[in-house]
């Protein structure tokens, strides 16, 4: 199974396309507040990038954008970025999510929309954050880097377990 098509005006495509989808999504996270869309629409749009190019040009050279390892951090951050937004002012004696609460010495209407910003920032970097890595994660890693090793490193035991090889016929019981 092929990672990825080579193809040089899919790859040059892509490399004009992500930056305007990256900059719209931070459009659509940052206006969230204002009209439709937000955090849930900007992260999605936000994967969706990482995610063509590493359809087009392959995951290797996607790691240089959103590596594999960043997959449950950046869920976890975005979560926690949402989640103590909504505690901070918990533990100030205000409801869970009111804005106003916030310690920062602004004006009402001012700390609500940095409530707001801060929430959908959250959201944005938890849901790029979990697609991005459902993909990879489904794709997995390569199966010859994966298995390698295997047949050295197994036991008499291990080796019954093992997928035969159709050539080589069954393994004595």
């Amino acid at each position: 199974m092929r990672e990825y098509y080579d193809d040089r005006i899919v790859a040059l495509s892509t490399r004009l396309v992500t930056p305007f989808i990256q900059v719209f999504a931070l459009y659509v996270v940052f206006h969230g507040h204002y009209s439709p869309g937000g955090g849930f629409q900007g992260g999605a749009m936000l994967a969706a990038s990482f995610l063509l190019i590493r359809l087009s040009i392959g995951t290797e050279a996607a790691q240089l954008q959103f590596r594999r390892s960043w997959g449950t951090p950046g869920s976890s951050i975005g979560t926690l970025v949402y989640l103590g937004t909504g505690l901070i002012v918990v533990f100030l004696g205000v409801n869970f999510l009111d804005y106003s609460g916030l310690p920062l010495g602004l004006p009402a209407p001012e700390l609500r929309n940095t409530g707001i910003l801060l929430v959908e920032l959250g959201v944005a970097v938890a849901v790029a954050a979990t697609l991005t890595a459902i993909y990879d994660d489904l794709v997995g890693e390569r199966p010859a880097a994966h298995h390698a090793g295997l047949e050295d490193e197994a036991t008499p035991t291990e080796e019954a377990d093992q997928i035969a090889d159709p050539a080589a016929g069954a393994p004595d019981a």
